[in-house]
Order: C-alpha cells, then structure tokens, then sequence
C-alpha cells in the first residue's frame, strides 16, 4: 500500500496534491478525479459510466475513510466514492494514460467535457 506522506487541497486551482516522500509528487485535476471515481455511480456494476460535462468540477472537501482511502466531495454534489491509497497512487502514475482513454472515449460517445455542450447536445 502506497500511502501518501502529504496530501494538499487547492480549491482555487481545483486540483489534490499528493506527495510520496521528497522526491515524488503528484498532482490531479478534480475533473480528472471526478470522472474517475471509484463509486458504484461512475464504476457501474461491471461496466463503467462514461462521465461528461465535468469540466470545472471542483472539490468541496476531503474527509478520511479509516487507514486506508480519502472520501472526496466534489461541488457538483458526488461524494460516495471511497479513492483507497493504492487507487489513489494507481491515478497518479497512470494519470496521462488514462486521461487519454478518457477523452477518446468522450470523443467516440460524442460527448464532452464542456457541462453546457452536454446540456445542449442532450435537448437536441
């Protein structure tokens, strides 16, 4: 279990920080882990939600969940994920990655990032 020795929120800029030890430091976007949650919401039961419209997304507050995970409450009202250590460092080395599939995946749905595009995309 990778267990970060610091964690830092920063509303203004929207983003979790997390460092492991002084020469690894990481830092996520609240939309990438919004769209990334571990909840059954986003996760499904076998087959994940595509997530869209999150772009702006930011965290509200970050409560601990035991020993073992942060629960993350976002402002657009999602907080029943549990984001565990090792999910949590997995995002981080995997970040550029999975934030590619992302937004392939947004892509091929013609969906977006953008909440108004998806409002307006969803009316027509």
């Amino acid at each position: 279990m990778r267990m970060p020795t610091a964690i830092e929120l920063h509303k203004a800029s929207k983003t979790l920080v997390l460092g492991y030890g002084p020469d690894e430091r990481y830092v996520l976007d609240a939309e990438f882990l919004r769209v990334h949650s571990p909840s059954a919401e986003v996760q499904g039961h076998g087959k994940p939600v595509l997530q869209h419209g999150k772009l702006g997304v930011g965290l509200e507050r970050l409560e601990p969940a035991g020993n073992y995970a942060l629960k993350l409450v976002f402002d657009d009202g999602h907080d029943s994920g549990l984001f565990t250590w090792d999910y949590l460092y997995e995002l981080c080395v995997r970040r550029d990655a999975l934030w590619a599939d992302y937004l392939e995946q947004l892509a091929a749905a013609g969906r977006s990032r953008d909440p108004h595009e998806s409002a307006v995309r969803l009316m027509l």
